[in-house]
Parts: structure tokens; sequence; C-alpha cells
């Protein structure tokens, strides 16, 4: 049985390979436009900058140099039940000098197609053991992010030689860009 946690909270990671499943529903857009939401993956060093232009994965580069990270591809809708997006993590192919992995969800083209996450309801982000299938962790989004369009759901980070997660659930208004800016 999964673990749900709330903001703020670290749980150990038991599982040396898995899946996180990103899940969201949109409303009915009021700006004509349809929603396309990505899932980002930043991967970082101790210095929790991305270690190089190749560790950060997302739709249009889709596994890290070292084969740990994969993102499953880019869901354009979101429509249906449960997860919208996946990225397979397997850490015994981890590169040493990684000490974070930082999941991002943002909106495509958000400020042309004036979009925000307070359109977004039902995000969630979990963690499920690639090997059974089985739900390890889970985050529900329940803030509102009214000027955000684009969401730090979660964290996953080396301690003591441990991996554990942190449900971070932070927004920011600039987009993938402020995200860009901070980690690179």
């Amino acid at each position: 049985m999964a673990i749900n946690l709330q903001k703020g909270q670290r749980e150990t990671i038991n599982a040396p390979k898995f899946v996180v499943g990103l899940g969201w529903d949109t409303n009915s857009s009021s700006t004509g436009s349809a929603f396309d939401l990505d899932a980002s993956v930043f991967i970082m060093g101790d210095n929790k900058k991305i270690l190089a232009d190749e560790f950060f994965v997302f739709y249009n580069n889709t596994t890290s140099p070292d084969g740990a990270v994969e993102h499953t591809g880019d869901n354009l809708t979101g429509a249906g039940d449960g997860d919208d997006e996946q990225i397979k993590i397997d850490l015994s192919k981890i590169d040493s000098r990684v000490t974070e992995i930082c999941i991002v969800i943002t909106i495509h083209e958000a400020e042309s197609r004036r979009q925000n996450f307070g359109q977004v309801r039902n995000s969630f982000i979990r963690i499920f053991d690639a090997a059974t299938n089985t739900d390890l962790l889970k985050y529900e989004l329940e803030e509102d992010f009214s000027i955000e369009t684009a969401v730090e759901f979660g964290r996953i980070y080396k301690r003591n030689n441990e991996w554990k997660f942190e449900a971070v659930g932070a927004g920011m208004k600039g987009g993938l860009q402020d995200y860009l800016n901070k980690y690179n």
C-alpha cells in the first residue's frame, strides 16, 4: 500500500528500479486552447545544477546519458484516468555524481494560450516499483496555483547513501525557462 505524502514530507524509496507516474486533469479551457502539460527531469549534482545538458530529460531528450532515467513520451492531451506521463528510473545505472533528480511539470505555451495551473486539477505524482507495479509513494497536489505555469512536483535525492523522495509542490510563473535558469 502506498504512503500518501503531504507537502514537504520525505520518505525513503525502497526499490532500485521504479517508475514515476504523473497525472492531472484540466478544466474546460475558457481560452479555447487545448492544454499540453509536459514532464521534465533535472538530474543534478552537489551544486544543485544539472551535470550537463544531456542530463535534462524531457520529451525531446528522453534518456539520460547513463541510461538511468527514461521519459516514456509526451502525452499531448492528459485525457483519461491514471498516469498521463511516466519516467522510469534505475538507480543501479545512475551516474555516481548524481545527488538529486527534480521532477517538474510545465504547461506548454502557457503564456500564449493564457493558461496556468489554476486550471489544472487532480494533479499527482506517484512512485511505483517497476518489478511489482506496487505503489510505494503518492503525493496529490492540493494547492491552487492561480498564476503559476510550472510546478516542481517532487524531488528524489541521495542522503547517506539512501535515496529519498520529497513532496515539493512549489510553483513558478515563468514556466520551464525559470527552472532552466535555476538548475542550469
